[in-house]
């Protein structure tokens, strides 16, 4: 199986920006595909527990930011890079890992945050 990469990174990116930004049903009804297998610890497996969980993000986090920063392809996996900007100026670096089904649907998803600190050993920014 060939996978498009470079629309399923558009594909991953727009799943998360939709969801991201308040409106996870809808990005589950055209990213989704027919199960979804979920990593973080804080969301339940399966496609409800997902809007459930970015449905109550949104109520309480009306205000968040989010700009993607770098998209990665390889086979059925995208990786997304991404910086975001919560209330009172918090800071987060995420990466995201999305598997892909042989459709082009979304059925996997692992993720790590991080705070961006305000300074660093090295000198070099998290992105």
């Amino acid at each position: 199986m060939q996978h498009d990469l470079e629309t399923n990174k558009r594909n991953a990116i727009a799943f998360y920006r939709t969801a991201y930004l308040g409106n996870p049903s809808e990005a589950v009804e055209k990213f989704v595909g027919d199960e979804y297998i979920q990593h973080n610890p804080l969301v339940g497996n399966g496609k409800q527990a997902f809007i459930d969980y970015f449905t109550e993000m949104a109520e309480h986090y009306p205000n968040k930011q989010i700009e993607f920063v770098r998209a990665v392809a390889e086979g059925d996996m995208v990786a997304l890079h991404t910086h975001q900007t919560w209330p009172d100026n918090e800071q987060y670096v995420t990466m995201d890992f999305f598997r892909f089904d042989e459709n082009g649907k979304i059925v996997e998803h692992w993720d790590a945050i991080q705070v961006v600190p305000n300074e660093t050993k090295n000198g070099n920014p998290m992105y």
